[in-house]
């Protein structure tokens, strides 16, 4: 599936902010539980503009977490409405902008608006365009048993059914393990 750069950019994030909770994390913890977890989640992924590292600014991206996972499990309509109201609570004004090594992409808050209204609006705008290709099918959670974790599939033919190489692999070894228990080694 092709998506704008950025768009991909921002699911791919969301992703990434939605599997740091405990039942999704590789480590089994919450791995944004301080504000320097946070701020380094946020490096990897090339964040700009206000960064306060306080509790508050925890607390609030925290919340747009559990919101952002939400989608993953929503109807089409119901996604609609949840970025919608995104979108809404924080006034939004998409325009094209140019920074730092970036070409053209669009924002829609002031780089000095709180962290947590700028992720979630940068994730709704990504959403957006999942929604107008009707892809919500692209957004799904982990097959894996013991994972809680999403995932976004942007390959071609759709196929994406883990969040990581380890919960892939993980459950290609049970299957295996469970051929071999059942004597049948040929698949």
């Amino acid at each position: 599936m092709h998506f704008a750069p950025d768009t991909d950019e921002a699911l791919e994030f969301v992703v990434a902010l939605s599997n740091t909770v405990p039942t999704a994390s590789r480590s089994g913890v919450d791995e944004i539980a301080t504000p320097s977890e946070l701020t380094a989640l946020l490096d990897a992924f090339g964040y700009s503009g206000r960064f306060d590292r306080d509790e508050a600014e925890l607390v609030a991206v925290l919340d747009a977490r559990d919101r952002l996972r939400g989608v993953f499990v929503m109807d089409r309509d119901a996604a609609v409405a949840e970025v919608n109201l995104m979108l809404r609570e924080v006034g939004a004004l998409p325009q094209l902008v140019r920074h730092d090594a970036l070409d053209w992409h669009l924002h829609a808050t002031d780089l000095t608006a709180p962290l947590a209204d700028r992720i979630r609006v940068e994730a709704a705008l990504a959403l957006v365009d999942v929604l107008r290709s009707d892809e919500m099918g692209r957004l799904r959670t982990c097959e894996a048993f013991d994972c809680d974790g999403v995932l976004v599939d942007l390959s071609r033919n759709g196929s994406k059914r883990f969040c990581s190489v380890r919960c892939g692999n993980r459950m290609n070894m049970v299957a295996f393990r469970a051929r071999a228990a059942a004597g049948d080694l040929t698949s």
